[in-house]
């Protein structure tokens, strides 16, 4: 399985981060430069480790595909090259904790959501924001997360348009809850996780030697 990280890159050293097989750096305007992914933010890396915490035994090969730079935002043609990048390199998951409340970028997005739900590619994104629905999680063809606190880190749920998942990523030791790292990032990075690993149960069960 492979599954792309689309956000501000990875630390590969970090603790919480297992092994990264590889990525890229976009930038604003769409240049790729491979082998440049390692995460001056942070973002990037608390998502894959929230990721790879839910995915736990899971055979996966990870990559970073960096658009966020001095900080967390990007254009519109960087992230479209980004998700163009993850389907031409026949990933299985990408993950997007991010968005855009813009609905003219829809009609952009359109042809890359159709390209992945005919290739089988699961692109998982916040469905919204604050109320706000955000592209191109709110588009037909793409598992959308909403961020509800109030469920536990260990499961995910099915809602009437979507996914929804825990927005907290892993105990931070000596930081009660509360105050640890939360948000709809870290929803959409749960709810990749474990999508990544009801596939690999999937491919158990059809081929218990595949794995």
């Amino acid at each position: 399985m492979r599954v792309a990280v689309i956000d501000s890159g990875v630390n590969p050293a970090h603790p919480h981060i297992g092994r990264v097989a590889g990525g890229v750096s976009i930038t604003g305007a769409g240049i790729v430069t491979e082998g440049e992914y390692l995460d001056h933010l942070g973002h990037g890396t608390a998502v894959m480790a929230a990721i790879q915490e839910k995915a736990v035994g899971v055979d996966a090969d990870y990559f970073a595909v960096k658009v966020f730079h001095e900080s967390l935002r990007t254009n519109a043609r960087c992230l479209l090259r980004a998700i163009e990048w993850a389907l031409d390199e026949q990933m299985d998951i990408v993950n997007l904790s991010l968005g855009t409340a813009n609905p003219a970028h829809a009609a952009h997005f359109a042809p890359l959501v159709a390209r992945a739900a005919e290739a089988g590619v699961q692109l998982v994104a916040a469905l919204e924001s604050d109320g706000i629905p955000q592209f191109p999680g709110c588009m037909p063809g793409v598992s959308g997360v909403l961020l509800d606190l109030t469920c536990p880190r260990d499961q995910y749920r099915r809602v009437a348009n979507g996914l929804a998942a825990s927005g907290y990523p892993r105990p931070a030791p000596g930081i009660p809850v509360e105050r640890n790292l939360q948000g709809i990032s870290f929803a959409v990075a749960n709810v990749s996780g474990f999508l990544a690993r009801d596939h690999s149960e999937r491919i158990r069960a059809i081929n218990p030697k595949s794995i």
